[in-house]
Formats: C-alpha cells, structure tokens, sequence
C-alpha cells in the first residue's frame, strides 16, 4: 500500500508541476501576447514573468526592447487604478532592463519613472517617485498627502537585492547600489552607495581608477568561441592542478 501512495504522490507532484510550467509559459505577457494589459510599448524579446504582481496604470507604462521582468514585479502608474495621468509616459523602462522578483515600481504623473537601458535590479528592489508627508502631527501620516519627485536610474547601473531607490533619486551610469541601501537624491557616475541612508563608497576616478583600490583583481573575459563544455574542462583541470599532491609513505 505504501509503495502505491507513493507512486500516486510522485505522479500528482509530476502532473502538478507540468500544470504549473505550462501556465507559466501561458500566463507570460509579451508584445504578441499582452494578456489583460493594455501598455503603452511592450518592446520586441520582452517577457514579463507569470504570476504578475500588481500592474495598473499601463497604458502610461512604455517597456523596451528585451527586458526581463520577474514573478510578482509590480508596475504602477498612478496612486489608484483608472485614472486619467495626461498624454505622456509616466513609467518609462528602456532596453536590455531586468527586473528581479518581487520588486516594486511605483510611478505618479507628478513625478515619473525612467529607466536607463540594461538596469540590472536583484529580487525585492522597491523603487518610488511617492512618499508620504508627515508636515500635520494631528493627522495620520497615511491619511496626508504624499510628495512626489521624479526618479532617474541611469543606464548600466546595477540595484541590490531590497534597495530602496526614493523620490527624487537620479543615479547617474553605471552606478552601484548595494544591497538594502536606502538611496536619495544626486548619484554620480560611476559611483558605488551603501547604507540607509547610501552614501558614496567607492568611485572611479579616471586615470586614477577605482578608490579606495578594488580588493578583488578584475574577471578575465570568456574568448570568443569558447564553449561551455571547454570551460567547464578548464575548470576541472584547474582544480585538479590546485589539488596538494599525495605525500610518500
């Protein structure tokens, strides 16, 4: 009896899984399969991950050219659903962007959104041109209006696993932001932030690089042609050079 739970159970678990990935596959949104959404641009190769998390607001939210958008990304243009935000973009995301798990972008027609091209962001990013007021202290903070300032995310930047990108934010190119850092206002490029509140922690500086001086040597770039199996032979080999030879008896 046994043996027939648990064949039963490892049949369900198959048939539940394939059920799964093929809703997956179904439930993506892309330009040739929008779904319910109605965006304004959804570039060419872009896919935005199933299940969505919230998404409204879309038909002032412009999405490039291959852009990775993962499980449980909200997109919000607008405080509410159904609002009429003007003739323009209020959420722009350029080309090549990623959008990890569960990462929140909240955009408002007093203070838009705009992405770089190849924004990388880890899982839980939380990015918003809306914060809350707290000027009345008879009032509950909720309840006040909130403030509202643009965010720019400069092109080639890299996002954290839980960063905080705050109203009013601008991150030049190819800016740093570590992981649960809570950043606001002016980023230059190049720049590495830490902390909450980010502060600068590192920036290149032309001709005399990085400073303070990277710890760690630059990665060798993969030669073109290579294949993954060469280098995973290249792999073995060097840790079959790095093994200590056996000592004599």
């Amino acid at each position: 009896m046994r043996s027939i739970r648990n064949t039963f159970a490892a049949l369900a678990s198959r048939a539940v899984h394939g059920i799964w990935r093929r809703a997956q596959y179904a439930g993506a949104i892309t330009a040739e399969r929008p779904g319910p959404y109605a965006f304004r641009r959804i570039g060419t190769g872009t896919r935005l991950a199933f299940p969505q998390g919230t998404v409204f607001g879309t038909p002032w939210i412009e999405i490039g050219d291959h852009c990775v958008i993962g499980q449980e990304v909200t997109l919000a243009a607008g405080m509410l659903p159904d609002l009429d935000l003007g003739p323009d973009p209020v959420l722009t995301i350029g080309n090549g962007v990623v959008l990890g798990r569960g990462s929140h972008v909240i955009a408002d027609v007093q203070g838009s959104v705009t992405f770089g091209d190849d924004v990388y962001c880890g899982p839980y990013v939380y990015i918003t041109s809306t914060n809350h007021s707290y000027d009345d202290p008879h009032e509950p903070v909720g309840k006040q209006w909130p403030r509202s300032a643009a965010v720019e995310i400069g092109s080639g930047s890299w996002l954290g696993a839980g960063a905080v990108i705050l109203p009013g934010a601008r991150l030049g190119r190819n800016v740093v932001v570590a992981a649960g850092s809570v950043v606001r206002g002016e980023v230059p490029d190049h720049a590495v932030v830490a902390g909450a509140p980010a502060r600068i922690v590192r920036r290149w500086e032309g001709e005399r690089g990085w400073q303070p001086p990277l710890r760690t040597p630059a990665p060798v770039p993969v030669p073109e042609g290579v294949t993954p199996r060469q280098l995973r032979a290249a792999a073995e080999l060097a840790a079959c050079e790095e093994e200590p030879a056996p000592r004599p008896r």
